[in-house]
């Protein structure tokens, strides 16, 4: 059999990283733009979240195909689908049409990320695993940092639907190299779909979706309804996972420890990087006023110090071991959350850019480890199932965390709304962008303003606590641990 061509492929890796990572910042980038064009200020959030739902209920699925019938044919069709995904967006007419193509995107990115991962854990040892992952986030960060220079140019020279299709020729490329360089074994063993279990789990990240969404605009009999349903659910999956001869996540690693708390992290963590990347442009162009490619500057910090800190996790981790590293980070992420809920209307740029390192800084290194942790701590039978349960933390993390994102900030905003019957939501899609605030009378502005930075505080109370309960988890460890442990 042909051998894996390493490098080739390692290279196919980071194209898709870097695919996924310019795909989250320009979309953040060009979201302002998208609201003004299409008028969907108070679903915006369904842009995101639907993306992040589809890919976090898929990711499960993927992970238990990629340990059973191999990690080439689900890699391989992730990739498709994504591209197909992409290009649909690119064609939507109206926010609807978008957050459905959304939905084909976050399926194909279910693949994508998880499995990607996994591949690099099949072709590295662990000590060059740590090194590797690093690198791959280094990509992210590298796309991060040109992604708001590209999504500022194509939103103003192009239009925003380009934003999406820049994914197609990255997507077909990584596509072709894995075809022709990658080559695994046959699997030992049939799939072996665990249908009821991933039934149950479908329906239960859908209902706590859907009621996070919707939490502000249900009866209380809707909602009593639907925490029955998350309760029932919640056991059926609970049963169908134990009796399951091959079940889609063995309940066995959520007893580690460990384990679970590095998976609560990132689940926590994860929403808190969403609430800074997607709501910190939308603060940039509505509050400061400054233009697509400004805002987008405003969190390349972030980006930046995300590779730094990928890289120098590892020696963090064999010098202070798992929880006093975790600790450090999360008091960072702390400081920088608790400096956006402090500054006022008329804080320099430079600040936000010193916000944005702390923040980058932290995520990098949380990330990470949370990553190589995960997959050190099951059997390598598991490896896919574990860096899959991983990648659903983080994506059910970010998914939870923008509805709720959501909610505070549609609840502040019609609450000071109601104060100034002078102001209305049209007004409010307007001066999100940079661009339609020039059609809005100049007095209006100033109140406008305030209505969105009242708003945007609400949201980084939220991350606050988020970080909070990091930090709770973190401390369920008994001892130190190391790496390599």
């Amino acid at each position: 059999m042909k051998k894996t061509n390493v490098p080739v492929v390692t290279l196919a890796i980071f194209m898709t990283t870097f695919m996924t990572a310019i795909e989250g910042t320009i979309v953040s980038t060009a979201m302002p733009t998208i609201v003004s064009d299409l008028n969907g200020l108070e679903i915006m959030n369904w842009v995101v979240s639907i993306f992040l739902f589809m890919t976090a209920v898929s990711t499960p699925l993927y992970g238990k195909l990629a340990d059973s019938i191999g990690r080439k044919p689900i890699f391989l069709f992730g990739i498709a689908l994504f591209v197909i995904g992409s290009a649909l967006c690119g064609q939507a007419h109206n926010m609807i049409e978008l957050i459905l193509f959304r939905v084909i995107q976050g399926l194909g990115s279910g693949a994508v990320q998880p499995v990607a991962m996994t591949i690099i854990a099949d072709m590295y040892t662990l000590e060059k695993r740590t090194k590797m992952l690093g690198l791959n986030s280094g990509f992210w960060g590298v796309a991060s940092v040109i992604a708001p220079l590209l999504g500022g140019f194509i939103v103003q020279n192009l239009s925003w639907h380009w934003v999406f299709y820049i994914n197609v020729p990255i997507g077909l490329i990584a596509f072709l190299l894995v075809v022709f360089f990658l080559s695994e074994p046959k699997a030992k063993q049939k799939a072996k779909l665990d249908v009821k279990g991933t039934f149950w789990l479908v329906v239960l990240l859908l209902t706590v979706m859907f009621t996070l969404q919707e939490l502000s605009s249900l009866s209380g009999l809707i909602l009593a309804a639907l925490a029955v349903l998350i309760i029932i659910s919640a056991i059926m999956f609970y049963r169908e996972e134990k009796r399951a001869e091959d079940p889609i996540m063995p309940l066995t690693m959520l007893k580690g420890r460990e384990f679970l708390a590095v998976n609560m992290i990132t689940l926590f963590v994860s929403g808190v990087v969403i609430g800074f990347e997607f709501y910190i442009p939308t603060w940039m162009q509505g509050i400061k006023g400054t233009t697509a490619t400004i805002a987008g500057f405003a969190v390349t910090p972030s980006s930046v110090m995300w590779v730094i800190g990928s890289f120098l996790i590892g020696g963090m981790l064999s010098k202070w071991g798992v929880r006093k590293t975790f600790f450090g980070m999360l008091t960072l992420l702390l400081i920088a959350d608790a400096m956006l809920l402090i500054v006022p209307m008329q804080t320099p740029f430079w600040l936000f850019c010193i916000i944005a390192a702390m923040n980058g800084f932290g995520f990098g290194c949380i990330m990470t480890a949370a990553q190589v942790r995960s997959q050190v701590l099951v059997d390598q039978d598991h490896v896919g199932v574990a860096t899959s349960f991983n990648t659903l933390m983080r994506y059910l993390g970010q998914t939870m965390m923008v509805s709720i994102y959501g909610i505070t900030f549609n609840t502040i905003v019609a609450s000071e709304l109601a104060k100034h019957p002078n102001l209305t939501q049209a007004m409010m899609n307007k001066i999100v962008s940079s661009i339609k605030v020039k059609e809005l009378a100049a007095n209006l502005v100033p109140q406008l303003r305030q209505v969105l930075f009242s708003a945007l505080k609400g949201v980084y109370v939220v991350s606050l606590i988020a970080i909070i309960l990091s930090i709770v988890f973190n401390c369920i460890y008994k001892k130190q641990q190391k790496l390599a442990d």
